[in-house]
């Protein structure tokens, strides 16, 4: 059976890993995917990730989580773009999470990016999530 939005299952996994105090996670691998951890990395949500092999040997991605203290790093991430509902935004429309203190991932023309990075290059995409 095929997942109808593999990035959310990402993002869950994440979710999941950090409330079981996990180092590393492993997920299935896509391009997509593997552009929204570099941002992750980039902004320092993530220690880091590589490639690996899921348990049914098929090409996967292994994410390094990040803690402080203890505490995970990531305190909330949200999905704003759906399979069902898509949300595009122009340059200037662009939500401001926790008042600038967290990001948001765009899928641009010009390749998957955070936010601020969005603004100063002046193009607008696809919303695909928030991360605090």
């Amino acid at each position: 059976m095929s997942m109808s939005d593999p990035l959310a299952n990402m993002l869950a996994a994440i979710r999941n890993g950090q409330q079981a105090n996990k180092s590393s996670i492993i997920v299935p691998a896509s391009k997509l995917k593997k552009s929204v951890l570099k941002v992750l990395e980039e902004e320092g949500y993530i220690r880091g990730f590589a490639d690996a092999e899921t348990k049914d040997a098929k090409p996967g991605l292994k994410i390094e989580l990040k803690y402080f203290e203890g505490v995970p790093v990531i305190k909330s991430m949200q999905k704003l773009s759906k399979p069902g509902r898509r949300v595009y935004a122009s340059v200037g429309k662009f939500p401001k999470v926790y008042n600038g203190l967290g990001i948001i991932v765009v899928s641009t023309s010009k390749g998957v990016m955070c936010d601020y990075e969005a603004r100063q290059q002046k193009v607008g995409g696809e919303l695909l999530c928030s991360v605090f």
